[in-house]
């Protein structure tokens, strides 16, 4: 396989987004454009890549933390082919040069390598579709005997060639050897006043040099986002064809139309999702797990058999197998679940390890705890974990049953079989196997009236 140069346009203003942030920064499932396709870009194994940004600035390369990339700044922005020329002396004149864009996020891998194998050192390959309405795209014009001839872009289209329906996606590998000498041939004399990469097709073609068509899988993978309405059609796109590989794969969507995965998700065998479902980052489902409409796991792994409730948040969290979770759960970064946890309706979780068998059921709060087995955390049970200043650990032993309304002032530790009674408030060790309380004594203080409120205008009498 010949050496591969991969440079990815990306210095585009995008005036439709109608946003200070820079075009290829918007994100589509959860990541920027550009990212998307660095990914696919990563995956062909070229011998370099290099971004050429614009609009933004350094907002750019900052926002992207690549350190194989090789940035090249286009000041000012005078068309694709100015845009290709600022890339020139970081590609090896060797082999091939492919051309993609920043805001046409979804090219996938196999088209790309298809393009790729149709183009050589002598033959230069373009990626083109048929479109019912080409407008706005340049058109592909072909000789008598049906061969590329050269690329017309709209505005100086003749009203015949407007007719074509075969139009340029701008996706094209060039013979490197020839783009220096091409490139510094372009000229602007067009409507636009700028220096069309399109342009180079022609000298191909004048030269010699062999001009193919490949096509792609589907038209959806050229389709670039130049406004808010294109960006909102392409999300919907990944998340129709991600959610179709899910189904393939057995997973059971309440509705494949209502999910979304803003990173990466597996799924073993029996997966149930329901509806309104959001999945960032890396989550990870095992086999029979069920989770509930309107839930939203960031970096999670959940164990087999466990149940999410609806309306749950989990982030940054290990879930262990027959775990029942919510609805109305939160669990925070840094939680650790073992088997057969059990964590309720309002229950907040942060930074806690729990061992298996036990449950807080109802309105707590575990912040920075290790709870051991089969504990019951009663209704309302909090971890006072910080001072204003620090955070302190909170231990709960096996076997421990705390009492509802209970307060656990941290550092402290709740040791083995201890009983914690209602509504106590807990700032010493206890004593293993005891029923530790701290409370007022109740008392009834007789001839007590409550306050009445005051009839209108007495103040004033």
């Amino acid at each position: 396989m010949s050496k591969l140069n991969i440079v990815i346009l990306a210095a585009g203003l995008g005036k439709r987004m109608h946003s200070a942030l820079p075009k290829v920064l918007h994100p589509l499932a959860g990541r920027p454009l550009l990212a998307h396709v660095l990914d696919t870009a990563h995956a062909l194994s070229p011998q370099g890549i290099c971004v050429v940004y614009g609009h933004g600035g350094a907002a750019v390369p900052e926002a992207i933390k690549d350190k194989t990339l090789t940035w090249v700044q286009q000041v000012p922005q005078l068309g694709t082919g100015h845009a290709l020329m600022q890339a020139l002396p970081h590609l090896d004149e060797e082999g091939v040069t492919l051309v993609l864009y920043g805001d046409v996020p979804l090219t996938s891998g196999e088209t790309l390598q298809r393009l790729i194998s149709t183009a050589s050192e002598s033959a230069f390959a373009l990626l083109t579709v048929d479109m019912a309405d080409p407008a706005g795209y340049g058109r592909i014009v072909r000789n008598e005997k049906g061969e590329i001839a050269a690329i017309v872009e709209e505005k100086d289209a003749s009203e015949a060639q407007r007719q074509i329906q075969e139009v340029n996606t701008g996706i094209m590998v060039i013979p490197s050897r020839h783009l220096h000498g091409w490139l510094h041939k372009l000229e602007n004399n067009n409507v636009q006043k700028e220096y069309y990469l399109t342009d180079i097709v022609a000298m191909a073609v004048k030269d010699g040099i062999k001009v193919e068509a490949a096509r792609p899988d589907h038209p959806w993978e050229t389709t670039g986002v130049n406004s808010k309405t294109h960006l909102a059609e392409l999300e919907r796109t990944y998340q129709n064809e991600y959610a179709k590989k899910l189904l393939e794969q057995g997973v059971t969507l309440a509705d494949p139309f209502r999910i979304d995965i803003r990173g990466q998700l597996s799924c073993g065998k029996d997966v149930i999702i329901d509806i309104n479902c959001i999945f960032e980052g890396h989550v990870q489902l095992d086999e029979g797990v069920k989770v509930g409409a309107h839930t939203v796991l960031k970096d999670v792994k959940v164990a087999a058999r466990s149940v999410i409730a609806p309306f749950s948040l989990i982030e940054s969290s290990e879930i262990g197998k027959d775990c029942r979770i919510g609805p109305y759960a939160r669990i925070r970064p840094g939680t650790r679940l073992d088997d057969d946890v059990h964590i309720g309706n309002f229950v907040e979780v942060k930074n806690s390890a729990i061992a298996s068998g036990s449950k807080a059921n109802h309105l707590s709060y575990i912040g920075d705890a290790v709870i051991g087995r089969s504990v019951n955390i009663g209704a309302g049970t909090i971890t006072c974990n910080y001072d204003g200043a620090n955070k302190h650990q909170t231990i709960i032993e096996d076997n421990v049953f705390v009492g509802s309304d209970t307060q656990l002032v941290a550092p402290v530790t709740v040791t083995q079989g201890s009983t914690i009674g209602a509504g106590s408030t807990i700032t010493r060790d206890t004593p293993p196997e005891t029923l530790t309380l701290s409370r007022t004594r109740q008392m009834s203080v007789g001839g007590w009236k409550r306050p009445v409120k005051k009839p209108k205008g007495a103040d004033e009498a």
